[in-house]
Parts: C-alpha cells; structure tokens; sequence
C-alpha cells in the first residue's frame, strides 16, 4: 500500500543493523484496505541534532571534491532512487518511508563550521553541499541551515559548490552571486526526467522539473556557474530522455552536463525493485537485468569509479550519448573549477586567536 505523497513504497526494508524486518501475510495485504480503509498521509518528522563537528572529509578518487558539509540527515524529497536512503539504517530507521518522513536539521552547522575554518591549521578547498542529502529540501525554508552556511562562505571568501533538485536555491541568490563574481561559486541541478507524471512517483515532493530548469536560467542570469546532473538515469525508465534533458539544460544556458547510472546499495536494492514492482511490473525485470548488466552481474557495485559509470555496454553507451550531447551544445567537460586565494579566517565572535 503506497503512502500518497511519499516515494517508497514501504518501510519495513529488510537491513543490515538494528531494526526488525516484518513481512505481512498475503491474505492480509490484500484485506487491510477494506477493513481499516485507505492509510492517512504520513507526517514530516523533524528532531534538531548537534553533532561536535560539521566538515566531513573523504579520499574517495572519483568525487570532485574532498569535504563537504551536510546540513540535514534524511531527505522529505522522498526520492525512490536516492542512494543516501542506506544512512538511515544507522539510527535503525528504515530506509524507506523513515528516510523521507524522519529528518534530522543540524541548526548549529555554520557555528560549528565557523569553528573549523578558524583553526590556524585549516587548509583551503572548497566545500560542497548537498552531495548526501539536499540541502533545499522543503525543511530549509523554515531551518535556513543552508542559508546560514552560504553567508559563512561569503563571509571567509570560501570556495563552495552546490548539489541539489530544487530551485529553493534561488532563496539564496543573493549569496550565490556575490560568491560567484569571484569564482567561489558553482551549483549543479539535478533532472532525472522531464516527465511531470513519472516525477511525481520517482521523486514526489521535489521540484517539478520545469521549475528546476528556470532556476538553472535565473542562476546563470545571475553570473552563477551551473550545471544539469542527468542523475540517476534509470535503464527502460527514464534513459530515453538524455538528449531532450541536455537540450533543456543547453536552453537554460548550463555551462555543463553529467550523467550518473543508477546505484542501488544495501537497502535501497529491495526498496527500488519493491517500487519498480507497484509501478512498471511491465518492466521490472529489464530494468534490474540492465542494472546487472551495469553493476558485474549485482545489483550494485561500490567499487571505486565504476559506481559513478558503471561498466559494459550499456554504459559505454551511456557515455558516448552524453559525450555527443556535449559536443552538440557547446558544454565544458568537467565543472566546479572555483578559486581557494581569497580565504579570511572568520573572526570568533571576539575570542583570541592562537597564533
């Protein structure tokens, strides 16, 4: 019974960790519905964390960049797809309607990070943000946690990139700018479909992919370097629509594209072919034998880069229909090029600094 509104079509996720696994019997399944009616929507819940620190490092070789920020856990988003649903088993919450109904907001984020970038010893990269969970997800208009993290960049002249699917980032346009006019700035919008329809079942409560497309034109408008992620893209669902996406990005003046198969680690495997079950059972299993076919044989592979091309034919394919998208439009290779001279250690609020 799908939740209305919600991505996941369930919540008991068999895991890795803590949480009990519970299966319904069929004859109940098929009962529950007349006998207690239709399930009510399920509520947002948000519980404030404050964690010691807010600047997470990593040596992953096949991402641009090497620390990043997350200012919220869980992402009301809902999106089916969403390879950080797994982080949830951590607080034995399920992956699947736990990940998009359970949020956790860092309110302190910019004050712990005020903190880190103050240290004498702190070297200079640019951080990202929205590379777990989106940073613009509908909680951020009432936290204004990303909002706060942004004026800290503008405050230290501190290089950032920007990762999300809606144009909620426009509320910050102000900031982006001012960043952008001395390259200490980049964002990139994720569009996985143009179809309004299968939007509304893949990834329920972000933006309509239209609206993402105008905010992609307002940040260029802006003097912002943005990008178009055609991520995930889906075999049999949404793979037929890369050249259009690249054309509405090229539109809206992006300055670049990229492309990332779709990833289904621990959790998210069972939740994805649950989903694909309920709405393409046409397809199911040609969606999944691709996804093999992409992933050695499983229904994932975390091996370094191949987890962000995947490998085989499919994905040579892949590559050489965004390469020639590329071409076509004019779009640059590669992105997030931001400048690391003009840092400002913070001021503390008017502690001393140790020298």
């Amino acid at each position: 019974m799908v939740a209305k509104g919600r991505g996941a079509t369930r919540s008991d996720v068999p895991q890795r960790f803590g949480l009990a696994a519970r299966e319904m019997d069929g004859d109940w399944r098929d009962a529950r519905s007349e006998i207690d009616g239709e399930p009510g929507p399920v509520r947002t819940q948000v519980t404030e964390e404050h964690p010691r620190s807010i600047l997470s490092f990593n040596q992953s070789p096949d991402v641009p960049f090497d620390r990043s920020v997350n200012a919220y856990r869980g992402c009301e988003h809902g999106c089916v797809y969403c390879f950080a649903r797994p982080t949830h088993a951590y607080h034995d919450l399920s992956p699947g309607l736990d990940f998009e109904t359970k949020l956790f907001a860092k309110p302190g984020a910019a004050d712990l990070l005020r903190a880190t970038l103050a240290k004498p010893g702190y070297a200079v990269r640019p951080i990202a943000i929205g590379t777990n969970t989106d940073p613009y997800q509908p909680i951020e208009r009432h936290y204004r946690i990303s909002r706060s993290v942004l004026e800290l960049m503008a405050e230290t002249r501190h290089p950032i990139c920007v990762t999300t699917k809606s144009d909620r980032a426009l509320d910050d346009l102000d900031l982006l700018a001012d960043l952008a006019r001395d390259g200490l700035a980049a964002v990139a919008i994720s569009v996985t479909t143009l179809d309004s329809a299968l939007a509304r079942i893949l990834e329920p409560r972000a933006a309509h992919p239209a609206r993402r497309l105008k905010a992609v034109a307002a940040l260029v408008g802006a003097g912002v370097p943005t990008y178009v992620n055609i991520a995930p893209v889906i075999p049999a669902i949404t793979d037929h629509e890369i050249e259009a996406i690249a054309a509405e990005a090229a539109a809206a003046g992006a300055k670049g594209i990229s492309a990332i198969p779709l990833r289904l680690p621990h959790e998210l495997a069972p939740l994805f072919r649950d989903w694909l079950e309920v709405h393409y059972p046409d397809r199911a299993g040609k969606v999944m034998r691709i996804v093999q076919e992409l992933r050695g044989g499983r229904d994932n592979d975390p091996a370094f880069f191949h987890r962000m091309r995947g490998r085989g034919p499919w994905a040579d394919l892949l590559r050489t229909r965004v390469d020639i998208a590329r071409r076509r439009h004019g779009f640059v290779k590669g992105k997030f090029d931001l400048r690391c001279d003009l840092f400002k250690r913070p001021d503390l609020g008017g502690q001393m600094r140790l020298l």
